[in-house]
């Protein structure tokens, strides 16, 4: 018996390896010839560039001029605290702007336990030196906490450290995609995956409603999706342990929006 496969669909089928907390390799087969790199060409540039991830983006030492200057009574200069700073890793779902402040007194070693953080931040390792106060010196800093999304050379804001793919012939029709993704901690592979597919699919949605009244329906759910994700309100869970005039009060939310 022969079976014409040229107009039938493909279901292709997902295996996950987890490697590590960080690390997971990811295969999708089968798929028609090119899918592979379609699909994985655009998972690498959403991981890269769409997934969000918080950060420290500011450092205020009170009265020291510039980053080239020097504090009495730390071994490192302010150049080195700030590049310190950028290796933090932080896991949060915060949106907006958080400021937190680390405050000492020397003579000790400085880590990034001593951030004074709220309940909804976390560091993925808490060990990392920031600063050594070798004299009995009060360190005060303020920092800002911010949400952001891609690769800034500023601050190491990305979330994934590296993405790899490949696309092998799985016979002479079709292929099978390799997606290995390594991430720094502030999400896991699983998290940032899911979050790179979603925004894939949010950016090709305008196109499957070209109607007038689509239009304006989709306007209204990017919307309603925007503040509700701003209020911290991101699964069904989170709504349902809302009071009704809790969620009237978000800022932009109204009554049907809620139909």
């Amino acid at each position: 018996m022969g079976v014409d496969l040229r107009h039938s669909r493909i279901h292709s089928n997902t295996t996950v390896e987890i490697v590590s907390v960080f690390i997971s390799r990811l295969i999708l087969s089968p798929l028609r010839k090119g899918q592979a790199d379609t699909v994985g060409i655009a998972l690498q540039r959403a991981l890269l560039g769409e997934t969000e991830g918080p950060c420290i983006t500011h450092a205020k030492f009170g009265s020291v001029p510039h980053e080239y200057s020097t504090i009495a009574g730390i071994e490192e200069s302010v150049q080195e605290i700030l590049l310190n700073l950028k290796e933090i890793v932080l896991r949060s779902n915060l949106y907006g702007v958080r400021n937190v402040s680390i405050c000492v007194k020397g003579p000790r070693y400085i880590t990034a336990q001593d951030i004074i953080l709220p309940s909804s931040v976390e560091i993925v390792d808490t060990a990392l030196p920031i600063a050594n106060l070798t004299e009995p010196t009060d360190f005060r800093i303020k920092l800002r906490i911010k949400r952001d999304r891609g690769y800034h050379t500023e601050v190491r804001k990305n979330t994934q450290d590296g993405i790899f793919f490949s696309g092998g012939n799985g016979n002479a029709k079709y292929e099978i995609l390799f997606l290995e993704i390594w991430t720094n901690g502030s999400l896991t592979p699983k998290e940032a995956l899911y979050e790179a597919s979603r925004n894939l699919i949010d950016l090709f949605f305008p196109f499957l409603h070209t109607e007038e009244e689509g239009t304006r329906f989709q306007e209204s759910k990017n919307r309603t999706y925007n503040c509700l994700k701003r209020a911290n309100i991101h699964t069904l869970l989170d709504l349902l342990t809302k009071m009704e005039e809790d969620i009237m009060r978000i800022d932009g939310f109204r009554m049907q929006d809620g139909k």
